[in-house]
């Protein structure tokens, strides 16, 4: 499986992207998919996730401005974000989850998206 990743670049704060990850297989009934984002010095961390029954999870800190949602006609999935903050700035990047009945997990990555909040 492979994930591509679009939609990030330089916006002000206050601004909004939507960034784009289209799978290369339809895996949306199976896998979580989830977007997570690195900032330089920083761990990575998940920001949003949409779990193959369709409901999602944010950070307390972020709810209200991540969204994040999927197309399976298209077989991508979405990550909206309102109200850029400069500390929004890192890389994204797109993850597809499994993890069968013995606990044992699949996971699939794309190359990330850098977005850069600044005026």
């Amino acid at each position: 499986v492979q994930l591509v990743e679009s939609g990030g670049g330089l916006v002000q704060p206050g601004g909004s992207l939507r960034l784009s990850c289209v799978t290369s297989e339809n895996i949306f009934n199976i896998y979580d998919m989830n977007w997570y984002r690195q900032a330089p010095g920083k761990e990575r961390e998940r920001v949003a996730r949409i779990a193959s029954a369709g409901h999602t999870n944010y950070p307390d800190s972020l709810k209200g401005r991540f969204t994040i949602s999927r197309d399976y006609a298209k077989n991508t999935v979405y990550l909206q974000i309102n109200n850029l903050e400069p500390e929004d700035t890192a890389v994204y990047y797109c993850n597809a989850n499994y993890k069968n009945w013995y606990g044992v997990e699949t996971d699939y990555w794309g190359q990330g998206t850098q977005v850069t909040v600044s005026s």
